[in-house]
């Protein structure tokens, strides 16, 4: 009994979510994934995209130049997690929205392989299953909502909380605003295209972070409701302004 109700509730919210991925146009696939230690390890990179595209998603990797047609917001975000298990890898899927919430969560595929490329090939594929039953077809609807929008100025700013990140008034016509996606450990500021820009780590202040961009490592804070990445240079303060959207 308790078996049938586990299974109508995966298929409720399988259909549930099924409904919210044909809002995206494409997915953006990272070259990294957190418990890989290299690029494309495993190929999972490379069968992650494949998967997607076998499964009727455009795809494309987090480093290729996204024309104008797509807007950030029309793009969906995946990430593979691992399970931790014992003699067993476990691994999953995430579809995440432009501001890094979760639409669609897939099954776990399992693999008992010992050798780990034929393990991770094998979990994946089998939890992209799950992605495949989506029958996914973009439906349009997300794309036109998104562009209307565009020319607004967002966000208020907001009172400084133990819990809330300060946000700034931000035009989201400006050619150098970033984008923060929430990370385990803080944010990652992402530009149009989308390519990953910045690099955030959370401190025990709302408006200050560690941030590193390329090889160099600063802090990035708020100041009279402006953000700005302060880093040193041949020992001299380096204050650059950031146009950022949380």
């Amino acid at each position: 009994m308790k078996t049938r109700i586990l299974l109508l509730l995966i298929f409720i919210s399988s259909y549930g979510f099924s409904q919210s991925v044909n809002d995206y146009k494409a997915v953006v696939v990272p070259l990294k994934y957190d418990f890989m230690k290299t690029e494309n390890q495993y190929r999972l990179a490379t069968l992650t995209k494949f998967n997607l595209n076998k499964a009727g998603f455009e795809a494309f990797y987090v480093n290729e130049t996204v024309t104008d047609d797509y807007n950030r917001c029309d793009l969906l975000y995946v990430d593979v997690v691992k399970d931790n298990a014992f003699l067993v890898t476990k691994l999953y899927i995430t579809f995440k929205d432009c501001y890094g919430k979760i639409v669609f969560t897939s099954a776990i595929g399992k693999s008992k392989t010992k050798e780990y490329d034929l393990a991770y090939s094998e979990a994946l594929n089998q939890a992209f299953v799950s992605v495949n039953a989506l029958n996914y077809k973009y439906n349009g609807t997300k794309a036109s909502v998104t562009k209307n929008n565009q020319s607004s100025v967002s966000v208020a700013p907001v009172a400084v909380t133990s819990n809330a990140v300060v946000n700034t008034v931000v035009n989201n016509n400006d050619p150098n605003l970033l984008y923060a996606q929430p990370t385990e450990t803080g944010y990652q500021l992402i530009d149009k295209t989308p390519k990953v820009v910045m690099k955030l780590m959370k401190t025990s202040r709302p408006d200050s972070f560690i941030a590193i961009k390329g090889d160099i490592q600063g802090s990035l804070n708020a100041k009279d409701n402006e953000w700005y990445f302060e880093y040193y240079q041949n020992d001299k303060l380096v204050s650059e302004k950031v146009v950022v959207k949380f």
